[in-house]
């Protein structure tokens, strides 16, 4: 299944970026480049969800709009895409 969720990037005053997930609780990433930054966010988000849809209730947040959300000048903001295979009960 694939999710997409919105995600936040900011540059912070050291000069690498910051990321993090208006709609994924305590769901953040950093890197020293915006580039490093969207792929640690990828693998921070996968993570999230993955631990999330393996509980037994499994609800997933709805997804804010970006005109929505409260931003920082400067502020860049990445659709973030994570695919998720359910093998449970799959032979090879």
């Amino acid at each position: 299944m694939k999710f997409i969720y919105p995600a936040v990037i900011r540059k912070n005053e050291a000069g690498t970026f910051d990321a993090f997930f208006p709609d994924l609780a305590c769901c953040r990433a950093s890197g020293d480049t915006l580039e490093e930054a969207v792929d640690r966010a990828n693998e921070a988000a996968y993570d999230w969800l993955y631990v999330e849809l393996m509980e037994d209730d499994g609800q997933l947040p709805p997804v804010s709009d970006v005109e929505d959300m409260e931003l920082l000048e400067g502020d860049v903001v990445r659709n973030i895409a994570v695919n998720i295979r359910f093998t449970d009960g799959w032979d090879e």
